[in-house]
């Protein structure tokens, strides 16, 4: 795909951001690199508050 630069910058087409909310957009070594944020997976977050009781296995409780 070609797109005109202009005054006001670049446009990038709605469909190739369907479903994204959030991009970061850098520079690296002559290229425009556009990375889609994808939103926090709360699985990452488990295990980060360990249980302190008398259970043999905690994680089955998911902290």
């Amino acid at each position: 795909m070609r797109a005109k630069v202009t005054d006001q910058g670049l446009l990038i087409p709605k469909r190739l951001l369907e479903g994204i909310d959030e991009v970061e957009i850098r520079e690296e070594d002559g290229l425009i690199v556009i990375l889609f944020i994808q939103p926090e997976d709360p699985i990452y977050q488990l295990g980060t508050e360990p249980l302190t009781i008398d259970l043999v296995d905690a994680s089955v409780n998911h902290d």
